[in-house]
């Protein structure tokens, strides 16, 4: 049976960022289908959902989130810096970025550039709000660079919102998120289940 996947995601999330490779792998074992959809997080889903940014979090719960990416870093061989230089950063433009290399060069070089700006915050320490960031990694996925002019136009930026509120209206609260014929799997740690859903 052939399945789709939306794939809701922010471009500067850690956890999106220790999925996506096993993801990729799911989806390419599986022969699915995937939508990519970045989307705003802080800006549009957390003020609707009850989400807080890190800062906002409670110590508590900051400190928890440190300990459990450290663990998920270690056990996947996953190299992730805990307190990267740029972080907290803005992913609006690696999204847009994202989205125009959909609507371009499809979903598989979308899935390519996803992983290289999710590893580029996390593994490598990079600006994904500098353009000069965002256009080595288009050279580096050997993408056209035309894509960068691309995602500043209109086009792009309605995609973006509409990605942004199909998340809001599927139900999505937190990111990754995959969802498979209406139902939500929150979390890179929901994986197995995702597997599990498009292998029946």
């Amino acid at each position: 049976m052939s399945h789709s996947v939306d794939y809701y995601f922010a471009p500067q999330s850690p956890w999106a960022y220790l999925g996506h490779q096993r993801f990729q792998n799911i989806v390419k074992s599986s022969g699915a289908k995937v939508r990519v959809l970045p989307i705003d997080l802080g800006g549009k889903v957390f003020p609707l959902s009850g989400g807080l940014p890190l800062g906002q979090r409670a110590p508590q719960r900051q400190t928890y989130r440190l300990l459990e990416l450290e663990r998920y870093s270690k056990w996947l061989g996953a190299p992730l810096h805990l307190k990267p230089t740029y972080f907290p950063v803005s992913g609006d433009d690696a999204a847009r970025l994202i989205i125009a290399a959909d609507m371009t060069a499809g979903a598989e070089a979308a899935m390519s550039l996803s992983g290289a700006v999710l590893s580029a915050v996390w593994a490598q320490q990079r600006n994904i709000a500098d353009e000069k960031t965002l256009a080595a990694l288009l050279q580096e996925q050997h993408l056209p660079v035309g894509c960068l002019e691309y995602s500043h136009t209109q086009a792009v930026q309605v995609r973006y919102e509409s990605c942004t509120q199909a998340a809001i209206d599927a139900g999505v609260f937190g990111a990754p998120s995959y969802v498979i014929g209406g139902e939500i799997f929150w979390g890179q740690d929901r994986l197995d289940f995702v597997e599990r859903a498009l292998t029946v």
